[in-house]
């Protein structure tokens, strides 16, 4: 700061209050170098009122308003402190307004309790009808001071709640009853008077009430009845950004936690509220057209660091419109400060980090210029001074030279902001004037004087234009859909919006390299299904690449798009490259999923759905990346198996935290994976075989822990808004259908040593411990190990495995010329058996084939131990490899079952029937 400038020179409040007392420039210097709290207002408050007792001029209010006349010398005090502290460079922005914010929480506070006292000693206590218990004012504070961010020179933005309506229970026959709402009214507008009114030694804090529900033409006071209908019937959009900052002042406890179940709904949706952008677009457009009507009329109130171009508020709009999208989802962004929502931001990359500094700096820059205004006259005004002289204290005030390098520095960092901000909210320019929006709008409009047979000439002749093919079958389409009963009945604006996004789709859907038509109806179908939802329009009309990258899906695989169209929410994973095709991080992964679950620890509902949505997020991601041919498909079948495994971990513990009766903290509790789980070759949408283990003495152990799987299999499979999460098969366990549940470890030895049957012991060669007790799974290895070391007789092995083959090809056959790339002869199971057989026969041996590394890997060991040739190990490796990606690519679009013609896999089926005649013949 500039060396010539004191803090008395450049706050003239601060030199008026000096002057007004010989000690008090003294007592300034001692107190500013203490830290302000709640403990030491407490003190200087008892202090100011023995002042105001032994001042003479007191003696007239001293009896009635000793309380409000002390504050206001208090709050002098205070704001003088920070004045001096600020100047000197001793606080900085975060003191300053946490300072403030704690001030006006004390002043409340206190003056609640003391009006409290004098108006229940009047009207007896309020009491609740239905409760019966006592009533207390609930005071809520708004806008910067609900945030803790409030200025030197701020009024507070309050509204005043109360629990249940009832009467006062007067103690004598003196007192007279009230009603809860007249008492509670009573007591408010005192609080008001008492903090604002204007007296000789100034006020406490301005008070504005106009956030309450109805305005300035609502009651003072409303009980949570009130609000929660208020919300119900008529809570406006704003309101729900103005809601995001309130914090109770005041209240129990169990007040509070029913009022936070009454505020947190409707502020924070449940699913994603992309319409909260032209929301906050609409409230940003009004207050700058309100600026520049002022700064017309009045040239000498230009740069308002408050509410101008790139100013203040337009920082609390960028951090606030991602609450309002996704805090109903992510409990992590329902904060009150804007700087800590954007520090969340960050670390949740919704904004870029360096983004996120310029927006810190910009904040700090402005609210410290914002303060320095203020500290001119305690004024509450948020722009530059009009005279040049006031000007030239505020740039030296902000340890500038001159008034030009602040402007300058001020220009800088509203650019900065302005340009963040109109990435998020400039208008998107939707396309509604285009010759195809306006003919898919005469389509949806049954009295457009043009016959249908005009109008689909229309569309015809536009998607010509675009080199559509099948421009007739697609204009076929498109008046189905315009003139269907789901759209017509949609609401105006919503309906508007999604002929745009038609319009603005074709011409994607034509870049497309072929088959527009199949893209179009993927695409058609997922705009209908979610046309009721406006959030999902407006995300895809906010962000059009993500709408590019949706058609780019839909195109490329049939399954994609149906994924998309059942579980919508995920639109908004397209949003962003960097994550969409990042390499996940399963740590983080799972502790991110056990934060949310976390969140809601008695909300069986939304853990379930919480599981389900990160589930197909993660599933998206990869999706992704397979279509963009960034992974093998090996590599994706380990990804799809490690997600199974951490969300299967995850939901046994959260389950087990359901059970009242559990006797310790993590059970001791295996799951064992088989089949594609087991063999870590799991594709988009495949069922999972386990089965579960247990070892624990406990006496309660055998029912509690087939309770754990009965209730962990529902968590998995019961449907919910969110879907699924997998399909389980547990025919697999000890005895199968007629089996218990859940087995022992030591009954799960005995019966694989005793009792199973060979099939099962070639089930047991794709079986590994996927989730759970790691001990246990220990023990699961050892007795794996054990049961296929086995020594086998081999005439026999091999007729008990030709038998099951035998049995397998019944059902499943494909008619010719086509094939059956799993259950055919030549395809995926043979080269399954053969793999199996080779274990089973020489594990005892050579133990290297127990290891859990694929078909695939295993066959080049066999080949390596010499069990089998090398090239028809090599060539039988490439077989399954090539089925693989063929049934990966069925899958992809939408077959259940992948067939192909014979003649594309002759070699392979070649290649596989040497090798069966070779080792099983």
């Amino acid at each position: 700061m500039n060396d010539s400038v004191t803090p008395a020179a450049s706050s003239r409040f601060l030199t008026r209050w000096c002057a007004g007392a010989a000690d008090r420039a003294a007592k300034l210097e001692r107190l500013a170098q203490l830290s302000l709290s709640r403990a030491l207002f407490a003190q200087l408050l008892q202090k100011e009122a023995a002042v105001s007792a032994a001042s003479p001029s007191a003696s007239s209010t001293l009896e009635t308003l000793p309380l409000p006349r002390a504050m206001r010398r208090l709050r002098n005090l205070v704001i003088n402190i920070l004045i001096w502290r600020d100047l000197n460079g001793i606080a900085d922005l975060d003191e300053v307004v946490s300072v403030m914010s704690e001030f006006a929480d004390f002043a409340v506070q206190t003056h609640i309790d003391a009006l409290t006292i004098e108006f229940e000693a009047a009207y007896g206590k309020p009491i609740g009808v239905e409760s019966g218990l006592p009533q207390s004012l609930i005071v809520l504070g708004m806008g910067k001071l609900g945030g803790g961010e409030l200025n030197v020179s701020s009024d507070i933005d309050l509204i005043f709640v109360y629990a249940e309506d009832g009467e006062t229970q007067p103690a004598t026959a003196s007192q007279r009853s009230l009603s809860n709402h007249e008492f509670f009214n009573r007591l408010g507008r005192r609080l008001i008077g008492d903090l604002s009114e204007v007296q000789e030694d100034g006020f406490t804090f301005r008070v504005d009430m106009a956030l309450r529900p109805n305005g300035s033409s609502g009651p003072l006071v409303a009980s949570f009845g009130m609000l929660e209908q208020y919300f119900l019937v008529q809570g406006r959009e704003w309101e729900r950004y103005a809601w995001v900052k309130a914090r109770a002042l005041c209240g129990t406890p169990t007040d509070l936690a029913a009022l936070q179940n009454i505020i947190q709904p409707f502020v924070y949706r449940r699913y994603l509220d992309f319409g909260s952008i032209d929301a906050i677009r609409g409230m940003h457009r009004q207050i700058r057209t309100e600026v520049t009507r002022i700064e017309t009329l009045h040239p000498e109130r230009v740069n308002n660091v408050k509410l101008g171009r790139g100013g203040i508020r337009e920082i609390e709009f960028l951090a606030q419109v991602f609450q309002l999208i996704r805090g109903g989802r992510d409990a992590g962004l329902r904060e009150r400060s804007t700087r800590q929502v954007l520090r969340t931001l960050a670390q949740k990359n919704l904004l870029e980090p360096a983004v996120v500094d310029q927006l810190l700096d910009a904040y700090t820059f402005l609210r410290n210029l914002e303060h320095r205004l203020q500290y001119l006259d305690d004024a509450q005004t948020h722009t530059l001074p009009a005279k040049e002289e006031d000007r030239l204290v505020v740039a030296r005030m902000m340890g500038y030279a001159d008034v030009p390098t602040l402007l300058q520095q001020l220009d800088m960092q509203r650019t900065l902001v302005s340009i963040q901000f109109d990435a998020i909210f400039a208008e998107r320019g939707e396309v509604t004037s285009t010759a195809m929006v306006d003919a898919l709008t005469a389509l949806s409009e049954p009295t457009n004087a043009l016959s249908i047979g005009d109008r689909h000439d229309a569309i015809r002749q536009e998607l010509r234009a675009i080199d559509f093919d099948d421009a007739a079958a697609a204009a076929e389409r498109l008046i189905t859909t315009c003139q269907s009963g789901r759209l017509q009945s949609l609401p105006e604006p919503s309906r508007r919006r999604l002929l745009a996004l038609i319009g603005a789709a074709l011409p994607i859907v034509a870049t497309c390299n072929a088959s527009h038509l199949t893209t179009l109806n993927r695409l058609l179908n997922f705009l209908e299904t979610v046309a009721r939802r406006a959030a999902y329009l407006a995300l895809l009309t906010e962000f059009p690449h993500a709408l590019q990258r949706l058609i780019r899906m839909m195109h490329a695989s049939h399954w994609a798009a149906t994924y998309l169209t059942r579980h919508p929410l995920l639109l908004d994973e397209l949003l962003d490259d960097r994550t969409l095709h990042a390499v996940t991080n399963w740590a983080d992964f799972s502790a991110a999923v056990q934060l949310q679950l976390d969140a809601t620890p008695n909300d069986t509902e939304r853990q379930m759905d919480t599981l389900r949505e990160m589930h197909h997020a993660q599933t998206l991601h990869l999706l992704a990346q397979d279509l963009e041919g960034d992974l093998r498909i090996e590599t994706l079948s380990d990804q799809l198996s490690t997600l199974a495994d951490t969300l299967v971990q995850l939901t046994v513990q959260a389950v087990w935290n359901t059970l009242a009766q559990r006797h310790r903290a993590t059970p001791q509790f295996a799951v064992i994976a088989y089949g594609k789980l087991g063999g870590k070759e799991l594709g988009y949408a495949s069922d999972l075989d386990l089965i579960f283990l247990y070892d624990d003495d406990h006496p309660d152990a055998p029912a509690l822990y087939a309770k754990l799987a009965q209730r962990f299999i529902t968590w998995m499979t019961t449907p919910t808004s969110s879907g699924i999460l997998f399909d389980i098969d547990i025919a697999l366990r000890p005895d199968g259908a007629s089996g218990l549940l859940v087995s022992t470890v030591d009954a799960f030895e005995k019966y694989q040593q005793n009792s199973a049957w060979v099939w099962e012991h070639q089930a047991l060669t794709r079986a590994r411990f996927c989730a759970g007790d790691r001990a246990i799974g220990e023990r699961f290895d050892a007795v794996r190990e054990a049961v296929l070391s086995k020594p086998r007789n081999a005439v026999d092995l091999k007729k008990d495995v030709l038998s099951m083959r035998q049995k397998m090809l019944g059902a499943h056959r494909a008619k010719p010329p086509l094939i059956d790339l799993k259950q055919d002869r030549g395809g995926m199971i043979d080269i399954e058996f053969i793999v199996q057989y080779l274990i089973l026969l020489h594990a005892s041996t050579h133990p290297a084939l127990l290891a859990d590394i694929g078909n695939i890997a295993l066959l080049h060991l066999a080949a390596d131990l010499e069990l089998i040739q090398r090239d028809a190990a090599e060539n039988v490796a490439n077989a399954y490899r090539t089925y693989r990606k063929l049934q990966h690519q069925a899958r992809l679009q939408g077959e259940e079952r992948a067939q192909v013609a014979v003649g594309k896999i002759r070699d392979e089926l070649i290649a596989v029937a040497s090798l069966w005649r070779a080792v099983l013949a």
